[in-house]
């Protein structure tokens, strides 16, 4: 549902602007309120509402009795938010998920499928170079193209 990169910068009141393409996608799926919470490889994740129900359902199907469950979902479930965009798309990212992602002044929001992530821009140039020149071997290991 979401795709895309793009650059934007957060206001000095800690707003982001979710991108116009990914508003229009939201809107075209009906999605208003989204849930942003810590994410992997030190980005935040953003989900619709819908999809936040679909990954509550499943995470909170681990055993609390595995150490890395609770681990997990603690620090995943303590971090989330619920926002909702205002008519300008902005939204407030809470300081501890800026702090978590080590994001400053400028993100880059990305549209991967079923959620959004921000990143901050270092973090993320670092990742795309880094894995980037592995697309094919890895696109080789993972999906049959043929």
């Amino acid at each position: 549902m979401f795709y895309g990169e793009y650059t934007h910068g957060i206001d000095n009141k800690g707003r982001l602007i979710l991108p116009a393409r990914l508003r229009e996608m939201a809107k075209e799926n009906g999605v208003e309120k989204f849930f942003v919470t810590r994410g992997l490889d030190k980005c935040i994740f953003m989900f619709s509402d819908q999809e936040w129900r679909a990954q509550e359902s499943k995470f909170k199907g681990l055993s609390f009795t595995k150490q890395q469950a609770r681990n997990f979902n603690r620090l995943f479930f303590s971090g989330a938010v619920e926002t909702v965009p205002d008519r300008q798309g902005r939204f407030i990212i809470p300081d501890y998920l800026k702090a978590f992602a080590g994001i400053k002044k400028d993100a880059i929001v990305i549209g991967v499928s079923n959620r959004i992530e921000i990143w901050d821009t270092r973090t993320w140039q670092e990742f795309f170079n880094k894995t980037s020149a592995d697309f094919e071997q890895t696109a080789e290991g993972m999906l049959d193209l043929a």
